[in-house]
């Protein structure tokens, strides 16, 4: 049985703080790997990388259908079950992961048609190996989230990363090739299935023999409804590329996946935020304190505008510096993607799914997700070859916005928000507006430095940008001295108590799996 959780846990906070350094840590093992690639392979041969990979990622992130996550209810339900609880789940991932390999392998023919790769063909066997074993090792992050073992969970999330960064980049330096990179990757799904198979022997003795039928579909239950939401959400974050990579091939597709380049560390941001904001929320929900709950939304939005607003202002300005100088100059043309698909930065300020969930809105926000993708994937089918890349990614943005326009309606009436209580969204305006003055400075600026090289454009810029932007959130007041002297207090705590375990980490931590399943 597993061992107990450690007594007097740090503040959510402080979890949010240990989360936000292991995401860190395994982001920065990662980031090398992009710039390694765009110059090893060539423009082809990238898309195709990336064409393999999203088959992959996707497919570990969809295909189990948050079964995982029926972790985090059973298993301080089932204290006498735990290791037929985590048998259940390593089996029905094993399961799903031989049927999908089983028809890429019967079938290759689906991923040529799928992405307009012909080549994608002759990978299929090892596109299916890599699919099986990622998918049985991806329940280790979400294992040691659901025990609340923060330890394991950090030395996990850092040894993986590290681990993959470094096989795909000798794949890709020796090497060079696509199946180079496969083969790296299988090595790496071995790896990660034996670090699984240590912890869960280590905290689950004897849990081979431990199925259980009735809780397999007590979990079965529970864990589906819930996970076709997040399929649906994967759907939608996945589905734009499959139509760009089928009409547009390969070096097209390339060019589109830097364009909508994530970055990490803005994901980070949020996920930690929100890891805090979650069971604050459903407490003040239990007290029927609505207008507590906004207020906690409106401070969280403000802070999160913060880095937002500057990331978004400072990329529109020096984008294209910026992609040149990580990926070649050959991946210029991936500017005007990566400047539309940035558009949804600002909006993500609001944590709007803690508050749907604590006021039970999941099946109304569904609904809306089901219309929103529904319409997006009917204009995609039949016009993205005419759209361009441009205008797919406009699609993409559009539908996002829309969802996101109808969930803040509908946060507004649940939590009888009126006109007076804007006032607890002071501050954000003057957020943007500093941005938005740091972006002119800092473009008059580029205008002078032109024609010179990216790294000594963004050497000038970045630091005159961050230095007006700076200067006039300090003269704006934008954040109080209460809230700065609790930001510095809870970092402190998170460092200066290293031994001290969380209590709980959230689901949303545990979504963050799906982000790092894309190398």
């Amino acid at each position: 049985m597993a061992s107990e959780s450690h007594a007097n846990p740090p503040s959510l906070g402080a979890q949010a703080v240990w989360l936000l350094v292991a995401k860190t840590l395994g982001f920065a093992l990662s980031i090398a790997l992009p710039l390694v690639l765009v110059r090893r392979l060539s423009q082809v041969e990238f898309g195709l990388y990336k064409q393999v990979f999203l088959i992959v990622g996707s497919s570990v992130a969809v295909l189990p259908l948050g079964f995982g996550m029926s972790a985090f209810y059973y298993l301080p339900r089932e204290p006498l079950r735990q290791g037929a609880v985590v048998f259940n789940i390593l089996l029905f991932h094993a399961f799903i992961g031989l049927l999908a390999a089983t028809a890429i392998t019967v079938r290759p023919q689906i991923l040529a048609w799928m992405f307009n790769s012909p080549e994608l063909a002759g990978y299929a066997p090892w596109i299916a190996l890599v699919l099986v074993l990622w998918m049985i090792g991806s329940f280790l992050e979400i294992i040691t989230v659901a025990m609340k073992d923060v330890r394991a969970t950090m030395g996990f999330i850092v040894a993986s990363q590290f681990t993959k960064t470094l096989l795909l980049l000798i794949a890709a330096v020796v090497w060079g090739t696509v199946g180079a990179l496969i083969a790296a990757a299988v090595v790496q799904g071995v790896l990660q299935i034996a670090m699984l198979a240590v912890y869960l022997n280590t905290r689950f003795p004897g849990f081979l023999w431990a199925f259980d039928w009735p809780l397999l579909r007590e979990q079965a239950v529970y864990a589906l409804p819930v996970g076709a939401s997040g399929l649906l959400l994967k759907l939608q974050d996945d589905v734009h590329h499959g139509f760009v990579s089928n009409a547009f091939g390969p070096a097209a597709y390339a060019i589109y996946a830097i364009g909508v380049f994530k970055l990490p560390l803005v994901g980070i941001l949020r996920e930690s935020v929100g890891s805090v904001v979650l069971p604050r929320i459903n407490e003040l929900e239990t007290r029927n304190e609505s207008h507590q709950i906004l207020a906690l939304v409106a401070t969280s939005a403000r802070k999160l505008a913060l880095g937002y607003f500057a990331v978004y202002a400072a990329l529109m300005v020096t984008g294209p510096d910026v992609i040149s100088l990580l990926f070649t100059p050959q991946y210029l043309p991936s500017w005007p993607v990566f400047a539309i698909s940035l558009t949804m930065l600002p909006f993500s300020i609001l944590i709007l799914d803690p508050v749907t969930r604590a006021v039970d809105q999941r099946f109304y926000i569904l609904g809306v997700r089901i219309v929103t993708f529904a319409i997006m994937v009917g204009v995609l089918w039949m016009y993205s070859a005419r759209l361009g890349l441009t205008g797919v990614i406009a699609i993409v943005v559009a539908a996002y916005v829309i969802g996101w326009l109808v969930a803040v309606r509908r946060m507004a009436v649940m939590l009888h928000m009126t006109r007076a209580d804007l006032r607890l969204f002071a501050g954000i305006e003057r957020v943007a507006l500093a941005a938005g003055v740091a972006a002119l400075v800092t473009a008059a600026v580029r205008s002078l430095v032109v024609p010179a090289a990216p790294v000594i454009a963004l050497a000038v810029c970045l630091p005159v940008f961050g230095l007006v932007y700076v200067a006039v959130i300090a003269g704006t007041g934008v954040l109080k001295p209460s809230e700065l002297t609790g930001l510095a207090s809870e970092v402190m705590r998170a460092v200066w108590s290293p031994r001290r375990q969380p209590a709980a980490v959230t689901a949303p931590a545990a979504r963050e799996v799906d982000a790092r399943v894309h190398p």
